[in-house]
């Protein structure tokens, strides 16, 4: 497993009773890069991207709260404990206490969603942004319809009130997480066996903030982008989009929807899978490098 051997590896309070793990590296002297991962993961999709960044970048590689070694605290019942709000305010706390006010953000998957908000909230915090193979919530949420919805049959799932979809995914977590590494990946070379074991560990570690993360994506989430899109607030950093062509397996034009919440935008469609930051990481690493000189 080709890991973080090189980064020192910190356990940052960012709220009250949550720490985050995060492992940083790189040159000290570099400008400040946070990346954020996705599901089912951990930091360790990073490993390949953050090494070469890490040349001259400070590279800061958490985990996010609810996954892997960070703090996983229990859902409060206002539903904001996982809201992207909270979880970018995590993020923005651990680059302060690692001692920078303004860094650039990239993440993947639910890592961008947190990103994204992080963008909008924390405008002056965030330099460059760029996510890789989402939508901002409120547009996945409008183009899930019909049968084409069924690929993200699991938003829905984990939409459902506390309890059933906690014990459905804990009956065989494995079975679960397992199925969308296998799904989503077009190299499975990319994620070797023990990387897939230590992805699935974590997870089984925990389904509960696991759940607790999607379901606030379908409330909390949703309430937040609905009046970002009211007030008109947008992204005012410049901002990349990496994504496989969603929109021309579900109908929707991917570049239009995100060009509405980024001014400043790259668009770009790749033809690796979900994973692109394993399967393909010199492209993710192009295109971060290319988007921070901007």
């Amino acid at each position: 497993m080709t890991s973080f051997a090189d980064f020192t590896h910190h356990r940052v309070p960012v709220a009250a009773g949550v720490e985050l793990s995060a492992a940083v590296g790189g040159d000290p002297d570099g400008d400040p890069v946070v990346l954020l991962h996705g599901f089912p993961q951990t930091r360790l999709m990073w490993r390949h991207v953050a090494r070469d960044l890490a040349a001259d970048h400070t590279v800061i590689c958490p985990d996010l709260r609810g996954y892997g070694a960070s703090d996983k605290p229990a859902e409060a019942p206002d539903g904001l404990t996982y809201a992207k709000r909270t979880m970018a305010a995590d993020v923005v706390a651990l680059a302060r206490a690692l001692g920078h006010e303004r860094f650039a953000l990239a993440g993947h998957d639910r890592g961008a969603l947190v990103a994204i908000r992080a963008g909008l909230d924390h405008p002056d915090a965030v330099t460059h942004l760029a996510s890789l193979d989402v939508l901002p919530t409120l547009d996945m949420w409008e183009v899930m319809r019909g049968t084409s919805a069924a690929v993200g049959f699991h938003l829905f799932l984990m939409a459902q009130p506390p309890g059933l979809p906690e014990r459905m995914i804990a009956a065989d977590p494995d079975g679960f997480f397992g199925h969308f590494l296998d799904l989503w990946t077009r190299d499975r070379d990319a994620i070797p066996a023990d990387v897939r074991a230590a992805y699935l560990s974590a997870c089984r570690d925990a389904v509960p903030s696991i759940v607790a993360d999607y379901r606030a994506s379908a409330f909390a989430d949703v309430e937040h982008d609905t009046a970002d899109r009211r007030a008109g607030n947008v992204l005012r950093m410049p901002v990349t989009v990496l994504q496989q062509d969603w929109g021309a397996a579900l109908g929707f034009d991917a570049a239009a929807l995100w060009r509405a919440w980024a001014p400043d935008l790259v668009h770009r469609t790749v033809s690796c899978g979900h994973f692109m930051a394993e399967e393909s990481p010199e492209t993710v690493t192009a295109a971060l490098r290319e988007l921070l000189r901007r």
